[in-house]
């Protein structure tokens, strides 16, 4: 089985990681895995580069072009998307080559064709894609309500290298307790309101917060942290190379997104025994469970937020609880190994 994974571009994002983990790991004596994306950060990540197409940020005619002609030298049986683009790229390619190639599509964010025109959507989908891959029960039941056929609509969630992501065990007492949050400096990441918990929290002793990451609102969100007086408690860390060790450096991580599928930062934290408090939107309550592996907010409310950190650094007891149960979950239902053989199943599936 010649297996044809594609992805936009090799910039760090849980999309792109997940594209990482399974060129980095699939290894199966039926499956040959071939790999294409544009060029990006990532790129050092790739393992097996010989099998790796460069693609074109913007040349999408020649990309289909040069995809047509990978397609036929490798014999590729199965097309396998890691976004809504790379699925249009696979359904001319499928016309080009007139050719019944399995078409899988990973969704693993919200799409503006979906927002803007659901039925034509799922119209697609239903009438490409073979296997709709979504990373959470929840974006499964989305997609299912908006039309999709829901017999060809399966869940594999991220996975985590439980070897990579280990567990820390942090001091009860702490010098400085440090509260993260690590995502893109985009709109939707919400960092605004994650500088309104830290100014209501700027004269707790000890506390001191840390923002992850890099994007088109770095200087936005460097002005607001000045603007607020927060030069002292808020430090920008800038992009981060090694997400694990960021988040093993943090006491607690904050989620604060306006919109989510099911973040790979969740499962991270849980791994390596950060508690998370986020914000309960899309599939992440799949994975914290309200008081056990973690705390969940049902709206964007600033003093609820600061409650639970404050409720956190004042009891070991219940943030060791927390760590163990959070670790055992990733070990059951999120390990790396786990998403890498179901998703091996789904190409050896037959049509």
């Amino acid at each position: 089985m010649n297996v044809l994974l594609m992805t936009d571009k090799l910039v760090t994002g849980g999309a792109e990681m997940y594209f990482c983990k399974l060129e980095n790991e699939i290894s199966h004596e039926n499956i040959t895995l071939y790999t294409a994306a544009a060029t990006g950060d990532l790129a050092s990540r790739i393992k097996n580069k010989d099998k790796f197409l460069e693609l074109s940020r913007k040349k999408h005619f020649m990309n289909v072009l040069r995809l047509r002609r990978f397609v036929k030298e490798k014999k590729i049986e199965v097309l396998h998307a890691n976004s809504l683009r790379l699925v249009l790229y696979a359904i001319v390619l499928k016309r080009l080559l007139r050719t019944s190639i399995k078409l899988l599509y990973t969704k693993h964010n919200v799409t503006i064709l979906e927002q803007k025109f659901p039925k034509r959507f799922a119209g697609v989908v239903n009438s490409y894609v073979d296997k709709t891959i979504t990373v959470s029960e929840f974006e499964r039941n989305n997609l299912i309500g908006l039309g999709v056929d829901g017999n060809r609509v399966t869940t594999i969630y991220n996975g985590v290298d439980v070897n990579e992501f280990r567990l820390k065990q942090k001091e009860d007492v702490q010098k400085v307790w440090k509260v993260g949050i690590l995502a893109r400096l985009a709109e939707e990441k919400n960092h605004e309101f994650f500088l309104r918990v830290a100014h209501r929290l700027r004269n707790v002793p000890h506390l001191q917060f840390f923002i992850g990451g890099d994007g088109p609102q770095f200087s936005r969100i460097a002005d607001e942290i000045e603007s607020l007086g927060l030069a002292s408690q808020v430090k920008m860390i800038g992009h981060v190379d090694r997400p694990e060790t960021f988040i093993r450096d943090m006491d607690l991580l904050l989620l604060t997104s306006k919109r989510e599928v099911f973040p790979m930062v969740v499962i991270e934290a849980m791994a390596v025994g950060t508690p998370m408090i986020s914000i309960d939107k899309g599939g992440i309550n799949e994975a914290i469970r309200q008081s056990e592996t973690g705390f969940l907010i049902s709206d964007f409310i600033v003093e609820e937020f600061c409650e639970k950190i404050l409720t956190v650094i004042g009891d070991g007891d219940l943030k060791r609880r927390i760590v163990y149960r959070a670790r055992k979950k990733v070990e059951q239902e999120f390990s790396l190994q786990k998403m890498v053989d179901h998703t091996a199943n789904e190409y050896l599936m037959k049509m």
